[in-house]
């Protein structure tokens, strides 16, 4: 079974799929071993990890493409790539799904944000129109090889132009073929209520857990319970790493080593997790 088909039958499971944010062969080797059955191909991670910068549409598609193609070498694990808004047109989209198919991508996240974009929990988006949103959805859809990859739809209209807006453009996003909806940034248990109440039973739902986000539900149990199918945690790896960074660099800078310092692994372990010995083998 491919890696799309394995997510396919999970996302029909009726269990709300944790998606931790990877980002480069270790996050994803961690994820995978934790037992988890999809890894979220963040953007913003991206930007972040590779490049120290914020999540304001600065990764072009060729960084992402050679990312997933990094992870697709390491894990089986399914990958849902996060593709902003396909990087340009419909054209260009076509390219895209393309490439990202290629690379290893088992699902594709696009969203109706003007390019370039921004994270979706920031102030100051734009969307552009639905139907061009829809010819992008369209030409995605068309582009795939193999009809199991998964095309999320994601709207970020919610903030931009209203909840209202929000439901109808996910109502054509569904009628243009979208696999799953993504509905950026509720704000209250309410609409997210609504949202499944309208969506649930008839397409898989996405969900943003980021952490200091806007999200009025904060666990995937909770998620589950509305109907949702996808939790994603975008960057939590990384929220984690960066404090952690933060007070073994101070560390060293005040004692100048760090047998000290609680909770690091040292090489041997790091090469276990690795798989070293399983490589030098074969």
């Amino acid at each position: 079974m491919s890696h799309a088909s394995t997510l396919r039958k999970a996302l029909a499971a009726g269990h709300c799929l944790k998606a931790p944010g990877v980002y480069d062969g270790l996050s994803a080797l961690l994820v995978e071993q934790a037992g988890f059955e999809l890894g979220f191909v963040s953007g913003a991670c991206i930007a972040f990890a590779a490049y120290g910068r914020p999540d304001l549409g600065l990764i072009g598609m060729t960084e992402v493409a050679d990312t997933v193609a990094r992870l697709r070498e390491r894990v089986e694990l399914p990958l849902s790539v996060d593709i902003d808004t396909g990087f340009g047109n419909a054209l260009n989209v076509q390219r895209t799904v393309r490439v990202m198919e290629r690379a290893g991508a088992s699902a594709m996240q696009i969203e109706d944000q003007v390019m370039p974009k921004r994270c979706g929990h920031m102030a100051g988006k734009q969307v552009i129109p639905a139907n061009e949103m829809v010819g992008k959805l369209h030409a995605a859809l068309d582009a795939r090889a193999d009809a199991d990859i998964v095309i999320i739809a994601r709207t970020d209209a919610l903030s931009v132009t209203g909840f209202d807006d929000a439901l109808d453009r996910a109502e054509c996003y569904l009628e243009a073929g979208a696999d799953a909806l993504f509905i950026e940034a509720p704000k209250t248990l309410e609409q997210m209520q609504q949202i499944a109440g309208r969506f649930a039973a008839r397409v898989p739902l996405v969900h943003n857990l980021v952490e200091g986000g806007h999200s009025p539900v904060g666990d995937a149990l909770g998620l589950e319970a509305l109907g949702y199918r996808m939790a994603l945690y975008p960057a939590a790896l990384l929220h984690c790493f960066v404090p952690r960074a933060q007070a073994l660099l101070r560390h060293i800078a005040l004692a100048g080593e760090t047998a000290s310092f609680a909770g690091l692994i040292d090489l041997p372990k790091i090469n276990e997790v690795l798989g070293a010995d399983d490589l030098l083998e074969s």
